[in-house]
């Protein structure tokens, strides 16, 4: 069955000597254990936590004072009353800035394919007067300073300016409306607001100084507007002062306020698609420990590694992206959208474009990106220069098996394809890659160290091989300090213990596999229950995404006389109509690959599939006004529109 493929199904192995290469290989045998027994150097990692995250520390060369105290237990509060070096005092800007001088540290590119450089001490000397320009506002540690900004230098310089002086770095991308920006950085009154006065996506030039000066005018905190992207004029409803980016701030010499580990450092937000966006606070530790874990040990990146994940600045992907800093890498920034449409047709082709000319070693992005090169027939391998190219990593939803069978044979054959699954709140990876373990399809690698990850199923029993909830066991860093707001506690812990206590339940469905790897089937709210039973939608986004009339799809569940019945509603590709022998092979596929519980009971064919502004799907949406209710946020979704389509879905006209 495709979304099951067999355990040794594997597409990848790691060569020998490149495995003793690497960093994870070396970390495990400095820590006194045998670099093959990943699972012993994990299960230390979850029960000694205290020793492993102060290994980590040293082996990564955190700048700071660790202080003489690594993991304090929580007592009757396991997890959520554990602390982490109590006593550190660090810095994430001095800890990213770090290096040689000359080094690049960033690479930033655009659709029209222009490449700039940017050192390590350009960029240093960049957030020294940005940093300048915020103390000289006023701007104190622990304040909120926001970015409406595309993913180019001005944005990270604006970000670890922040971090540099203590202050706390929320952001929006410039593509969000006024109202779904208010909703988020409106939430925690920033006092600076650093924003672009335009931005070019697909082909196009977008002004957004009207849209900025509705923000301002909503959030009264902010007193200084910096604009980026050149000279703009701005109708400001109040009184607000503002400067350009390249006047603002004197040239000096950059000096870090280091802080606790518990001090806040970023604020993302939730989808918001149930209500408000949650704004979830970061520690500072916690983030540069659990990045620097990741693009270390995990990733195998490396000093002189060229880093790119396909992202906007405010998916918690580009606050990823730009920790691979920390481990010594250039990172690369693409501004702009991953395919083009021209006279022709699409353009597949600007991210690979980018990876040959700009050597990148790491490269990132979503199932989404993957299918539609699929559906296009586009073969990176046969059309430019890979040879830099070590990992591939995507995530943001269930990597397909057929998806991990593309990478192999249009991209690179030889290269470690690592599909991690994580969250926002978290700011990282519960499963994730790894250098020194074999890629077997459809699976995501090993369980990340550090993380006592695990599957329950409805008794509260530890299950392999079957499907549960995902589950984290033991205290880790970047678990979240807490929700920005009033009760913002309180909220926290219904959200994530309320069902365990002092258990975190994240709220996906899995499967652990026995050789240490995992599926990830979808989200625990999403999860299909025709008859009663429980059952993923991914295989039946897998059957839907091989068929070359399907351009994308959406798989819910609706009430039908006491039962719940599996609704799939099917967007046709370009120019093409979704026939009722297309319908007839699609059920009969998913009975077969998948179970005959899968088989949809209504099919429709719609116009449009409802993402969020962070191009997730939302099923939950769509149930809700097929339900006959109404979706609380429609700020969080990219194309709110759609779902007047979904209103008007009736079960007599399916097919």
């Amino acid at each position: 069955m495709d979304a099951m493929p067999a355990s040794n199904d594997i597409l990848w192995s790691p060569e020998p000597d490149s495995m003793r290469q690497t960093a994870l290989w070396k970390f495990a045998d400095g820590a006194g254990f045998n670099p093959e027994d990943y699972d012993a150097l994990h299960r230390w990692s979850v029960s000694e936590p205290g020793a492993f995250w102060t290994a980590l520390w040293d082996f990564c060369n955190v700048i700071g004072e660790k202080g003489d105290r690594a993991f304090v237990p929580g007592g009757s509060a396991w997890m959520t009353g554990a602390r982490f070096f109590p006593d550190a005092q660090i810095n994430i800007a001095e800890n990213l800035l770090a290096g040689d001088a000359e080094q690049v540290a960033i690479i930033a590119s655009d659709e029209t394919g222009r490449l700039c450089e940017t050192s390590r001490g350009e960029l240093s000397k960049c957030v020294a007067r940005v940093a300048a320009g915020l103390k000289a506002a006023g701007v104190r540690p622990g304040d909120r300073v926001a970015g409406i900004l595309p993913n180019d230098t001005d944005a990270l310089v604006a970000l670890l300016a922040t971090l540099s002086i203590g202050a706390v770095w929320t952001s929006c991308s410039p593509d969000f409306g006024a109202n779904a920006i208010v909703d988020r950085i409106g939430q925690v009154k920033p006092v600076v607001l650093f924003a672009a006065s335009q931005y070019r996506y697909a082909s196009r030039e977008h002004d957004i100084s009207k849209k900025i000066a509705e923000v301002v005018g909503q959030i009264p905190s902010v007193s200084l507007l910096v604009h980026t992207n050149g000279p703009a004029v701005f109708d400001l409803p109040r009184t607000v002062a503002t400067t350009g980016f390249a006047q603002f701030g004197e040239d000096g010499a950059l000096r870090f306020h280091r802080v606790g580990f518990d001090h806040p450092a970023y604020i993302l937000f939730t989808s918001g698609t149930t209500g408000a966006p949650k704004a979830i606070v970061h520690r500072t530790g916690g983030v540069l420990l659990q990045h620097l874990k990741e693009h270390t040990l995990h990733g195998d990146v490396r000093r002189g590694d060229r880093v790119m994940w396909y992202t906007n600045t405010a998916w918690m992907m580009y606050h990823w992206m730009i920790s691979a800093l920390g481990a010594g890498a250039t990172v690369v920034l693409y501004d702009g959208a991953p395919i083009l449409k021209d006279n022709t047709g699409l353009d597949c082709s600007p991210l690979w474009r980018l990876a040959e000319t700009a050597g990148i070693t790491h490269l990132g992005f979503s199932p989404k990106y993957l299918a539609t090169l699929a559906s296009e027939a586009f073969h990176p391998e046969e059309l430019h220069d890979l040879s830099s190219l070590r990992a591939l990593m995507a995530c943001g939803a269930p990597i397909l098996p057929h998806q991990f069978d593309w990478c192999y044979q249009h991209v690179k054959s030889e290269m470690m394809f690592a599909s991690i699954s994580g969250g926002t709140e978290i700011l990282g990876c519960f499963l994730i890659g790894s250098p020194i373990h074999p890629v077997r399809r459809g699976q995501l690698t090993v369980k990340a160290l550090g993380h006592a990850v695990d599957v329950l199923d409805e008794r509260g029993a530890s299950v392999i091989g079957r499907r549960g909830e995902l589950v984290c066991t033991e205290p880790f860093p970047s678990m979240p300090l807490t929700f920005w707001g009033d009760g913002g506690d309180r909220r926290y812990h219904d959200t994530y213990f309320s069902q365990r206590p002092e258990i975190w339940t994240h709220g996906d469905v899995a499967e652990l596999t026995p050789d240490g790897g995992a599926y990830v089937h979808g989200r625990s709210d999403n999860t299909l229950k025709p008859g009663g039973v429980r059952i993923g939608s991914s295989e039946i986004y897998a059957v839907c995404e091989s068929l070359s009339e399907v351009e994308d799809a959406l798989v819910f569940g609706a009430d039908h006389q006491g039962d719940e019945e599996v609704v799939l509603c099917l967007k046709p590709a370009g120019g093409q109509s979704i026939s009722g022998t297309t319908v007839e092979e699609l059920r009969r596929r998913i009975r077969s690959e998948a179970s005959p519980r899968h088989v949809p009971a209504r099919i429709h064919v719609v116009s449009d599939i409802p993402y969020t502004i962070n191009g997730k799907r939302v099923e939950g949406a769509a149930r809700t006004v097929v339900a006959g209710g109404q979706v609380k946020n429609l700020g969080s979704l990219a194309n709110p529109a759609c779902l007047e389509e979904y209103r008007l879905l009736k079960r007599k006209n399916a097919r």
